[in-house]
């Protein structure tokens, strides 16, 4: 199940089905769950841990250390969960010890070529990132989030579940979740209610988070003031949204 051209170190523990193509590279600290299909040309470094069932394309460099001037040589880690698909020429960093010293991603995400994961981000389940989605460190991404090709997503943003961006988009502040937004400057278009009909939400969710949008984009209200008058809804699919914004450091798109 690995090529005669890959190299893989002795330490490295390796689930007995897991495939590794020619001429890639599995480093000592790497742990790969069954069922994992790595590609040719594939690097994999650092304190990586990946789980089952995932496959991983050519030329993508897992692993490898941030791209921080503090990183000093820690002990930082990736881990990435199972069932991913990992498109040609992607890059994940391990952590820093500035932060939680972990770079996450968890199952079922479908990340297409040349994606880049910086530092320290922390990304959901069952996401999609588009060709060239581009994210600083210390960003965290819901579950169920779409990022369209080229987003750029600056440092600490916090990405909500079930967005959706436009291709081009820059990410300066945090997107609630539900949100369609896209733009440079980014700015809302409404909620991605085709996304929330997939994923089963009924029309009474669907129309309440409508209406939370119309609090909070179009009623003229402060954002404090929309804030509370959504901290108050009672329908139980606002309480993400009225958590999320309760949370913000850096200030929504609005």
């Amino acid at each position: 199940m690995i090529h005669a051209t890959a190299i893989v170190h002795p330490n490295a523990r390796l689930a007995d089905d897991v495939e590794v193509g020619a001429y890639s590279i599995i480093g000592e600290h790497v742990e790969i769950g069954a069922g994992t299909v790595i590609g040719p040309h594939v690097v994999i470094n650092g304190h990586t841990r990946i789980g089952q069932h995932n496959r991983i394309f050519q030329f993508c460099s897992l692993g490898e250390i941030p791209q921080d001037k503090k990183y000093a040589n820690e002990p930082t880690r990736l881990e990435i969960g199972d069932h991913n698909t990992i498109r040609e020429f992607c890059t994940f960093n391990l952590g820093t010890a500035q932060d939680v010293g972990v770079t996450r991603v968890g199952n079922h995400n479908w990340i297409m070529a040349y994606v880049h994961l910086a530092h320290d981000c922390q990304v959901g389940n069952h996401t999609i990132f588009a060709n060239n989605a581009q994210l600083a460190g210390h960003v965290e991404v819901g579950d169920y989030a779409i990022l369209g090709g080229f987003t750029v997503v600056h440092q600490f943003v916090r990405i909500g579940a079930h967005i959706i961006t436009g291709m081009g988009t820059i990410l300066l502040q945090d997107v609630p979740p539900y949100m369609l937004v896209s733009g440079n400057p980014c700015a809302p278009h409404g909620i991605n209610s085709e996304g929330l009909k997939r994923r089963g939400f009924s029309s009474a969710a669907i129309m309440a988070i409508k209406r939370a949008y119309k609090t909070l984009y179009k009623s003229g209200l402060s954002l404090v003031e929309a804030q509370a008058a959504i901290q108050q809804a009672e329908h139980v699919e606002l309480r993400p949204l009225a958590d999320f914004l309760a949370n913000s450091q850096r200030g929504i798109v609005r």
